[in-house]
């Protein structure tokens, strides 16, 4: 039976699934990766450095969003994009199958992510169109649960699936392509149940809606008068050192906890990685940013600030007993991580209540974009080098560098000026 194009449809029916189809392929490409090259026997060297230049997408997504909001509809890039996604992850099984798999399935990961961040601008841009403000409002929560039930799923379920199918086969390829297939028929799935159920908005046209010329202009005020904002040299320095240090943990702790005790790592398999990142480490994660958010509602962002920096970085210290210890006892193992991570979603909320702030104006959509983009940028650069850096200098000091390195954060914050009302509950 055929769908009839409606302009509406119950939301319940593709918030939670477009919601869902968001957060996979980042989790994908952002943690999955790391744990797949460390079984294949990927250097940490090279595992930090082409896994963190797949935050480029997110980085110079404001570049390319004006061709998503004027070209074509929304409900074209975001089917598009889904399919594209599913051809990649068939691509990912295929490449594992060849002698130059490395290369080849980083350039496939490459593609996914830039799917990926065309997908987010679409995706969002189709919520507002696809639900009038009083629905948009009411499936805030709904969309944030959707897109973390997501990192469950591949921390917690595609992680754990392909190190039972490693222990089966005695193969960490034939795994992993397994693993990848169906990752593929679940992404096939949700991309050929959007093209049926998404709404056709009658917002979402199908034309041009600015001139070339006027798209070059809009583009370039935008970016003009982000760089003229209050303290501008500040607000770029604190966002991109806010994470420095926890951009630099953010590889290395899953390759830590994966490698042998002889390479300096606790040993731990993929079962176990998909449960004490995908399960304990993604509720506590949540819980921080939950209590986080009720924190921040009820004294503002200028109170808690300095309580969320302390919150993002004094559990890096997890990391360095962790090191020191090579501790094999999986509850407190699971306890470390569960504070680090805890203290990682409260301290978060913080920096981006941060952006929202700064974001504020004429401009306001553009200017959240360039700083999350720049965001992404400061998770890039440092995630780079830091497994060059945990190679020279081993993963106890490593960690001591880590804390070490959450210090141009606090310097940075003690120059902000921010308005003592900002964030507080009207």
């Amino acid at each position: 039976m055929k769908s009839k194009k409606t302009e509406e449809r119950n939301p319940w029916l593709w918030v939670p699934s477009l919601y869902l189809a968001e957060g996979l392929p980042l989790y994908l490409v952002s943690f999955v990766t790391t744990v797949m090259y460390q079984n294949l026997g990927i250097s940490n060297t090279e595992i930090a450095f082409y896994t963190s230049i797949l935050y480029l997408p997110w980085v110079i997504k404001p570049f390319w969003s004006p061709l998503v909001d004027n070209l074509k509809t929304k409900r074209f890039w975001v089917i598009i994009m889904q399919f594209t996604i599913t051809l990649g992850l068939v691509g990912i099984v295929l490449s594992l199958n060849t002698s130059a798999y490395f290369l080849i399935s980083i350039f496939i990961f490459y593609i996914i992510a830039f799917s990926s961040a065309t997908h987010d601008i679409a995706a969002d841009g189709f919520y507002m169109l696809g639900l009038n403000q009083h629905n948009q409002s009411f499936f805030v929560g709904v969309r944030s649960t959707f897109y973390r039930f997501a990192k469950l799923l591949i921390q917690g379920g595609l992680v754990v699936l392909a190190g039972i199918l490693i222990n089966y086969t005695e193969n960490p390829f034939e795994g992993w392509m397994i693993s990848f297939s169906v990752a593929a028929i679940v992404f096939a799935a949700l991309a050929s149940y959007h093209k049926r159920i998404l709404p056709f908005p009658v917002l979402d046209d199908n034309r041009m809606k600015n001139t070339v010329s006027e798209l070059v202009k809009s583009f370039t005020e935008t970016f003009r008068t982000f760089l003229k904002k209050k303290q501008i040299v500040v607000v770029l320095l604190f966002i991109l050192f806010y994470r420095f240090a926890e951009a630099q943990i953010d590889k290395i702790a899953v390759l830590f906890l994966l490698d042998d005790s002889m390479s300096g790592g606790l040993g731990l398999n993929n079962e176990s990685i998909g449960f004490v990142y995908g399960t304990v480490g993604v509720i506590a994660l949540s819980l921080g940013g939950i209590l986080g958010g009720i924190a921040a509602s009820k004294r503002g962002l200028k109170f808690w600030i300095w309580w969320m920096l302390i919150a993002i970085n004094l559990p890096d210290l997890v990391y360095v007993y962790l090191a020191a210890t090579q501790t094999s006892n999986f509850i407190l193992i699971n306890i470390c991580v569960a504070v680090e991570q805890f203290g990682y979603g409260f301290g978060f909320t913080a920096f981006m209540l941060y952006l929202i702030y700064i974001s504020d104006g004429e401009y306001k959509t553009a200017h959240y974009a360039i700083a999350t983009g720049l965001m992404a940028l400061g998770m890039m650069l440092p995630g780079m080098i830091s497994g060059w850096i945990q190679e020279e200098i081993g993963y106890l000091n490593f960690f001591i560098w880590v804390c070490i390195s959450t210090i141009p954060a606090f310097v940075i914050t003690k120059l902000l000026k921010i308005d003592p009302e900002f964030g507080k509950k009207k």
